[in-house]
């Protein structure tokens, strides 16, 4: 997912500790989802579920990492995917295909006892779809956390309300979130602690991006940083077959970028793809709005709905109230 920024941008990333990063967060619901949806899963890459067979791993997500979050001062507020751009559309059918045949491959591997090729191929396959992002939405309601729905794409608006102040920082894995013009980019904080990676156990810690440090650092504007995603590929365009990030960013700073394009990719227009990173649909119709959590609405719909164990759901909400020693939370609700 996103754009192949990696090794362009690894130099600018830094380490940041929970305690830093109090505030305001936009979080990219969609990705968020997608990590929770990923990551919460049974050896064998089943997720978790109901007794109807309804997957519940992106609830379990929300409630556990939400309580952890506003423990340590964030204050969260998720932004929605509205309507894809026409020119997603590609890249939406490919991704289709590619966790179908993933779901393929992982009942195969299921049938034949492979657990850690059928753990691989189930991640593969996550999808988020309409359930999800209507039970998230249920959920967070109920948490008395505010979520935006975006025009077009969550991450856009995101990086917009980060643009304006609203919130101090987008919360996403994808760098497209830098391409939008998001000032500060926070990672791993919906996928940080202990993780099995390739089969071995790694500690994922949050790690922060500032957009003007990597655009200093790189002599480029942002309009610059998307000809590389451009050239490199993004999820609106193909790339240029054999341009990594590294690449691309010395035919941009060589100022080649255009004539590369030209020449090996001679029927496409980047202008539309450019417009739609520096002027995408945005919305500034929304209220952030924190509210004290319905705790008996959450069990209600969390055990009584979806077979979670009441008292790990009623332990997690411990962490939406105050604490003994801790500064007053009063002023968020």
């Amino acid at each position: 997912m996103g754009v192949a920024l990696r090794d362009i941008v690894i130099e600018y990333k830094s380490p940041v500790s929970w305690d830093a990063l109090s505030g305001i967060a936009a979080i990219d619901a969609s990705n968020a989802l997608y990590q929770f949806l990923t990551i919460i899963r049974q050896p064998d890459g089943t997720p978790l579920m109901d007794h109807r067979g309804r997957v519940t791993s992106h609830l379990s997500g929300i409630l556990f990492r939400m309580a952890t979050f506003l423990d340590k001062a964030i204050k969260p507020v998720f932004v929605f995917d509205g309507k894809p751009p026409d020119l997603k559309q590609a890249t939406i059918e490919e991704r289709r295909k590619l966790r179908t045949e993933a779901g393929e491959r992982w009942k195969e591997a299921l049938a034949r006892g492979d657990e850690e090729e059928a753990y691989k191929q189930a991640r593969s396959s996550t999808r988020v779809d309409a359930a999800v992002i209507e039970t998230s939405k249920e959920l967070l309601q109920l948490l008395g956390i505010p979520f935006v729905q975006a025009p077009g794409e969550g991450e856009a608006q995101a990086a917009h309300m980060a643009a304006k102040g609203d919130v101090r920082y987008v919360v996403s894995q994808d760098y497209d979130t830098l391409l939008f013009g998001a000032p500060t980019l926070v990672r791993n904080l919906t996928v940080s602690g202990k993780r099995k990676i390739r089969g071995r156990a790694v500690t994922i810690n949050p790690e922060r991006i500032i957009l003007s440090d990597l655009l200093g650092g790189i002599h480029l504007t942002r309009a610059q940083l998307i000809d590389i995603g451009i050239l490199v590929g993004t999820d609106f365009n193909e790339g240029v077959t054999g341009i990594g990030a590294k690449t691309a960013l010395k035919l941009v700073q060589n100022g080649e970028a255009a004539a590369k394009l030209k020449e090996k990719m001679p029927q496409f227009d980047p202008d539309p793809v450019r417009s739609l990173f520096l002027n995408p649909p945005v919305t500034n119709s929304f209220e952030l709005a924190w509210a004290r959590p319905d705790v008996e609405g959450i069990v209600s719909l969390l055990c009584g709905g979806y077979d979670f164990s009441e008292e790990r759901v009623r332990k997690a909400l411990e962490g939406f109230t105050v604490k003994e020693g801790q500064r007053t939370l009063e002023g968020w609700f």
